[in-house]
């Protein structure tokens, strides 16, 4: 690994129980096993000299690379172009179908010279837990194998109809090296296997074959359950499939990413470990999956919650932890990855989340609302959870004025947040309706007291005159782009004055050329040095929030510019830097959740107007939205 590849000049395959980065060098540079928050085997996206890949290039100086989906699948295409012949890397992950947690994970990579003649070098250097323990590496009769400990990485070669196009391997350093030569229309690769139940063996091009087709298949039955028609059809669809890639299939629980440590800033320390589901996702994710129509991936979400909430996580001062791992259990104890050096000397890598055990009050609301949403649309919660809930609600309003950390974690000290505030409002509120639509026994007269007070104080104190706006907290004057989510939820009308002032202020202070700050780390310390990109889902919710106001050309102006800081495959990072650069962890659960809510909303609203024909030297300035009404 001669240097790092850019956070975007990746794509990501997956079997629905862990994931891999591909770069566009055709190189895996990440990849746990056998979950998501599993110690890594391919880790050079943190170290490139330390921590493992498996790289696939042409022999030759000179090339263009091509990067793609195939059509509707998570299977990855690259594509190198030469003078001598064109070629291309096939990548995918056979989805683990068992429904139970399985060591046992496939990457196949399949190489294909498409004109002419190639030459392909396959390097294999895995560096097992984290690259802290170290592996011999053995040929066998049929291939080759990797053994740390009681890890095991079987190397199978894929057959090429009796042509020998794969040489004889070379093993140096711990490194696995082997040479690939191919013409037009013939076929290899390797298929690497993670706790295999056999020796390395030599697979027949059928099955392969057998392997693909079946990915597809499965890719496009499974986008086939997608209700959605309307304006931004591929980059939904592809938002749905990364989302679905980033769920663990035998708990159904949503990561928010499957990276750690990927920075906020080049050469800073906002390096945060994402490999694991936060609470707070619920929200976005029910009314995304319902909005398509994926009711199977929204019940077994609505599930883990459910669960979660049962539980009591741990029994100790908070009824919930603010994220899980994705078996449901709470253990993320925070520690730093010392010998590495991290993305481009961004260290520390941390690994574990100690924001798992931080006072957070808006991930009640989370709870709540996406349960109301999911029981108003047939997935009911039952018996055991009501009273798990009932009990959860009362904490809430005997705990609803502690301060806390907020929504975006900050280390900085807890205060009185009013996004947290806006929460525990949708908390009460949507408990509230769960026990009057369904005749649930609860203590309605406190649970609307406590939510009567909540809205008081929020309006009264969280409102700041000088600033005509609403801010981050009680009583000051910083703005927080959280509080887009104000009209969505339902605790400002869209049109109300106070809230076209507060977007006007957020439009002045946060948003950069359409893209939309979280926060200003100056005017609001967070704990941490450096500063941050802006932050991708907030921009998302900037667009929600401009279609519910009825500014629909803005809106749309917003969104279709944010399309364009997609990298190549339509996926997101975490934040945008100031060269459009994606920085953070990646692909980022929450922006793509937020780009499906998005398009939902603004459909629904441009599907009430009509856009007249006029010239296109009169589209800027002024509105071309004209109402149908």
């Amino acid at each position: 690994m001669d240097e790092y590849p850019l956070i975007s000049e990746h794509g990501l395959i997956g079997d629905l129980q862990t994931a891999a980065l591909v770069s566009t060098e055709a190189t895996i540079d990440w990849f746990c096993s056998p979950r998501y928050d599993s110690p890594s085997i391919f880790g050079a996206l943190l170290d490139r000299e330390k921590g493992g890949y498996c790289k696939i290039s042409p022999r030759v100086q000179t090339y263009t690379k091509r990067q793609h989906y195939s059509p509707d699948t998570c299977v990855l295409v690259t594509r190198f172009l030469t003078e001598q012949g064109v070629g291309a890397v096939i990548d995918f992950m056979p989805p683990a179908l068992t429904g139970k947690p399985t060591k046992n994970h496939r990457l196949v990579r399949l190489v294909r010279c498409a004109r002419g003649d190639m030459t392909f070098n396959i390097e294999i250097a895995p560096g097992f837990d984290y690259a802290r323990q170290p592996h011999e590496v053995t040929a066998t009769a049929e291939g080759w194998e990797f053994v740390s400990g009681d890890e095991r990485l079987a190397v199978h070669v894929v057959d090429s109809l009796g042509d020998q196009c794969v040489s004889e391997g070379r093993i140096r350093g711990g490194v696995l090296e082997l040479t690939a030569r191919l013409r037009a229309g013939s076929a290899t690769g390797v298929l690497l296997e993670t706790d295999p139940d056999g020796p390395p063996r030599v697979v027949p091009p059928e099955e392969c074959d057998r392997l693909l087709e079946d990915t597809v298949s499965f890719w496009h039955g499974w986008l086939a359950h997608s209700r959605y028609k309307g304006r931004w059809r591929e980059i939904v669809n592809r938002s749905a499939m990364t989302l679905k890639l980033m769920t663990y299939a035998p708990s159904g629980a949503m990561i928010a990413a499957p990276t750690t440590s990927l920075p906020e800033q080049i050469g800073g320390e906002r390096n945060w470990d994402y490999r694991y589901a936060w609470i707070r996702d619920t929200t976005l994710s029910l009314h995304a999956l319902l909005g398509m129509g994926f009711t199977e991936e929204a019940a077994a979400f609505t599930d883990w919650v459910g669960n979660r909430v049962r539980e009591q996580a741990g029994g100790g001062e908070h009824p919930l932890k603010v994220m899980y791992r994705v078996d449901g259990s709470g253990n993320l104890s925070e520690e730093t990855l010392d010998h590495w050096e991290g993305y481009r000397a961004s260290a520390p890598v941390r690994i574990g989340n100690g924001a798992a055990d931080q006072l957070q009050l808006d991930i009640y609301g989370s709870v709540l609302d996406c349960l109301q949403h999911a029981d108003q649309r047939g997935l009911q919660t039952s018996y055991a959870n009501w009273q798990a809930l009932t009990r959860m609600v009362d904490w809430v309003c005997d705990n609803w004025e502690q301060r806390e950390a907020g929504i975006w974690e900050t280390r900085g000290g807890d205060k009185d947040f009013t996004y947290g505030r806006v929460a525990t409002w949708i908390a009460l509120d949507r408990a509230i309706r769960m026990a009057s639509a369904r005749g649930r026994p609860a203590e309605l007269g406190r649970w609307i007291g406590h939510r009567n007070a909540v809205y008081s104080q929020v309006m009264e104190h969280g409102w700041n005159r000088e600033r005509a706006a609403f801010t981050q907290s009680l009583g000051s004057d910083v703005l927080d782009s959280s509080l887009l989510v104000m009209p969505a939820v339902g605790f400002i009308a869209p049109n109300d004055p106070r809230w076209i002032s507060t977007m006007d202020a957020i439009k002045k202070d946060l948003v950069s050329d359409n893209l939309v700050y979280r926060y200003d780390p100056a005017a609001s310390p967070d704990g941490l040095r450096g500063s941050e990109g802006t932050f991708s889902a907030c921009t998302f919710w900037y667009v929600e929030s401009l279609a519910l106001a009825g500014r629909l050309r803005e809106a749309r102006l917003v969104f279709d510019r944010m399309l364009t800081y997609a990298n190549h495959l339509g996926l997101y990072s975490e934040e945008i830097g100031l060269t459009g650069d994606q920085l953070g962890n990646f692909p980022q659960a929450l922006t793509h959740l937020a780009i499906i809510n998005a398009a939902l909303t603004l459909d629904a609203h441009l599907d009430d107007v009509a856009m007249p024909i006029i010239p296109r030297s009169s589209l800027f300035p002024g509105p071309y939205w004209v109402s149908a009404r």
